[in-house]
């Protein structure tokens, strides 16, 4: 007999995959695949659009072959700030460009004083000012920039809905692309910015649809109901938020630690944004306050720099256990070596004051390491209390590597005495949000109960 599944395609900016979730949301197959970029007509390197285009379609006609399983339904979630623009019979008229290409100043500078300065676009749009990064401003660099080609488009698609589109013939918008810092959307208003139409931006993007949209397509004989696809940060949202009612903050950790509040719609103030906070948008339309910090990054620069210093391998780190006795030490010598915390309070927040710190005054890799990890989570308190403020919150999880660090999650857990803070683990949370995001259409069965494993840190912790 067959196993139901539902199909995920999961585009990241180094790997492609796709995974068969079954009715218990248990992974049974999984395939991962890398591409070479390729550049654009500036030289600046991209995805190969093309090539992602062939994978798409080529990967679902593989797993429809399989003889096993039983595709029920197909979603898809991917990174964001990216649009891929085709015309009218859905074929692309222009390059996927990379959310890190620099944008001109001049173009910058002709689009915030036409439409009242960056700061208040920023507000109203609940964005910090990111160039590229802000989707909808290479629309506006396409229409100024080649005429021409912003003419050929019939429709710009966040590559959520793109890849969705390959599938299921659907030329869709969804809120969660739109309403993550891509300069589209006015939170105020909840509606597109002014600026969209006035622009003839709105013209080339599809109908916005509900996250959870489902069509039926019939693809290699079989039906199939496939969805319109999710942005990743929202995606990775949703098994937390199937699974908890109570409302929590997620600090997901990576390169980026993002504290993620979606119990939290209190307007973004300017103060916020300078610090680098924004919104995200749920598939459900509701906005999550979000917070940023550079806090993996920076880890692993210093960690590097402790290796050396101290003559030990690279992930050292791991082997170092927390010691309450080291911290209580740490915090009474107050060690300053000279550092400038004037300008380290000034936004936008840095990650750490480590780096100034001169690694002969530890005595041990131990001791530096605490000192790092402290440093860090003197910033993370800042970070994640700006998400925190005006909500209801009494729960953090934290996922990612600083969620399987103990010294972060016992000081993180000391930091926050009057909340429940847990250590996080989700198998793959982007796809299986994806696969969630339309359980209703496919899958009878009932939400399992163990779609995340936690672990508690006591809050009372004392330090000798």
């Amino acid at each position: 007999m067959k196993i139901p599944v539902c199909a995920v395609l999961d585009v990241g900016k180094t790997n492609k995959k796709i995974f068969l979730f079954d009715e218990n949301y248990r992974i049974v197959l999984e395939k991962t695949e890398q591409f070479p970029e390729t550049v654009d007509e500036d030289g600046d390197p991209c995805e190969d659009v093309d090539l992602l285009t062939r994978w798409v379609k080529d990967s679902i006609a593989q797993v429809l072959q399989l003889s096993e399983y039983d595709v029920r339904a197909i979603n898809f979630s991917t990174y964001g700030a990216s649009l891929v623009h085709v015309d009218k019979d859905g074929k692309t008229v222009a390059p996927l460009y990379n959310y890190l290409k620099p944008y001109p100043d001049s173009l910058k500078k002709q689009f915030y004083d036409t439409y009242g300065g960056e700061q208040h676009v920023s507000r109203q749009t609940a964005s910090p000012i990111l160039g590229s990064l802000n989707s909808g401003m290479i629309l506006y660099r396409l229409k100024y920039e080649q005429p021409e080609v912003f003419q050929q488009i019939a429709y710009s698609l966040h590559l959520p809905q793109y890849v969705g589109s390959l599938i299921s013939a659907v030329f869709a918008s969804d809120i969660t692309s739109i309403g993550c810092h891509t300069h589209l959307w006015n939170f105020d208003t909840n509606s597109y910015h002014e600026w969209v139409e006035k622009e003839g931006v709105l013209d080339k993007l599809a109908p916005i649809e509900e996250g959870d949209k489902v069509v039926i397509q019939t693809i290699s004989n079989q039906e199939c109901l496939v969805g319109i696809g999710l942005h990743d940060s929202s995606s990775a949202l949703i098994p937390y938020l199937v699974s908890f009612l109570e409302p929590f903050v997620l600090i997901s950790t990576g390169t980026w630690c993002i504290s993620l509040n979606p119990f939290n719609h209190t307007p973004l103030t300017n103060e916020e944004l300078q610090y680098d906070c924004l919104c995200y948008m749920q598939y459900n339309g509701k906005p999550v306050k979000a917070s940023r910090l550079f806090a993996g990054y920076e880890h692993e620069q210093q960690t590097k720099r402790l290796a050396e210093h101290f003559g030990v391998a690279l992930d050292y780190y791991k082997s170092v256990a927390f010691d309450a006795e080291i911290i209580a030490q740490l915090k009474a010598d107050k060690k300053t070596d000279g550092i400038d915390f004037e300008s380290l309070s000034k936004p936008p927040m840095p990650t750490t004051i480590f780096g100034q710190r001169d690694l002969a005054s530890f005595a041990s890799y131990e001791r530096a390491y605490h000192q790092l990890i402290l440093d860090i989570v003197a910033q993370q308190i800042i970070s994640t209390e700006l998400v925190l403020a005006g909500s209801t919150v009494k729960r953090i999880f934290v996922d990612g590597g600083f969620g399987k660090n103990p010294i972060y999650m016992n000081l993180l857990a000391a930091a926050f005495p009057t909340m429940e803070v847990f250590a996080a683990s989700v198998a793959q949370a982007t796809s299986l949000g994806a696969a969630l995001s339309i359980h209703r259409h496919w899958n009878s069965k009932s939400l399992p109960p163990d779609l995340i494993d936690l672990r508690f840190y006591n809050s009372k912790l004392s330090l000798p």
